[in-house]
């Protein structure tokens, strides 16, 4: 899971293009088994902004999604111009 907060005058658009950016990759890389990307609801105070969840069958799995050309791409490319924070947690069911 990772969670974002985005820089002060990121626009509407720079956001939906992360959204569909990032939604295009389940169809790039075959390690992602499930995966979602979502702005946040607005209901609680102090959130982050967007949040993506995604599952992998083992670890080497996220490593080849982490590392892939296409994730890399769009993480530089989309992602990291706009975010002013970050928050991620790797874990094992």
């Amino acid at each position: 899971m990772a969670m974002f907060i985005w820089a002060e005058g990121t626009t509407t658009g720079q956001q939906e293009e992360v959204a569909a950016r990032l939604g295009e990759l389940p169809g790039i890389i075959p390690q992602i088994r499930e995966y979602s990307v979502g702005a946040d609801a607005g209901i609680n105070p102090s959130s982050y902004d967007f949040v993506l969840v995604a599952d992998f069958a083992d670890r080497d799995a996220y490593l080849a999604y982490r590392d892939h050309p296409a994730h890399r791409e769009v993480v530089d490319r989309y992602v990291t111009p706009i975010a002013a924070a970050r928050a991620a947690i790797q874990y094992e069911l």
